[in-house]
């Protein structure tokens, strides 16, 4: 075994850090409405800036699609699989461009990201949800889309809310991690 034991505890802790998050937003999609929590309000967003900022590599991006996808295959939520599935790809490419982010210009980047992300998603499933269901839940023309937007709202409400408390509150954790392991020695892993 190489490398000093400062080293191996980055190499780790990181990715399980990671883990117990992407663990904890699968646990929370599946026992949220239990709980009596509003509908959308999901730590997805927030388990995927950790992500990017924690392992600083491209492929952080997958950590909202496989959350979904696991939470997705016991909720037996397939209606707009495609559309939420792909509005959380997108949510986790878009993490990528705060990877680099350093001191409170992080906190700063995940509330934008926490922004970005919650009216994306919202853009993109309420176009889903009128498209798959144009005639039947919503008329085929622009104003079925509209009613598809207005019905949708209050679950942009709880969604953005949450994401502005949840993401930056995140964003500020990782701030706490960089300055343990710089007080510890240890170095974090060059971006991938």
């Amino acid at each position: 075994m190489t490398g000093s034991p400062a080293s191996l505890v980055t190499r780790w802790w990181r990715p399980a850090l990671v883990v117990a998050l992407a663990a904890l937003a699968v646990i929370w999609r599946l026992v949220r409405a239990d709980l009596g929590a509003p509908p959308n309000l999901e730590l997805v967003t927030a388990a995927t800036f950790a992500a990017t900022i924690l392992l600083r590599s491209r492929w952080a991006f997958v950590v909202p699609l496989a959350v979904t996808v696991v939470s997705d295959v016991v909720l037996g939520n397939t209606a707009i699989a495609l559309f939420t599935w792909s509005a959380w790809l997108v949510v986790g490419l878009g993490s990528l461009l705060a990877r680099n982010t350093t001191g409170w210009r992080r906190v700063g980047a995940g509330a934008a990201f926490g922004v970005a992300g919650s009216l994306w998603f919202f853009a993109w499933t309420n176009f889903g949800v009128w498209l798959q269901g144009r005639g039947v839940w919503y008329p085929a023309g622009v104003d079925g889309l509209v009613a598809s937007y207005v019905a949708g709202l209050p679950f942009l409400r709880t969604m953005l809310l949450g994401n502005l408390v949840l993401v930056p509150l995140v964003a500020a954790g990782t701030l706490l991690v960089d300055r343990l392991e710089a007080s510890h020695g240890m170095v974090a892993a060059r971006p991938a």
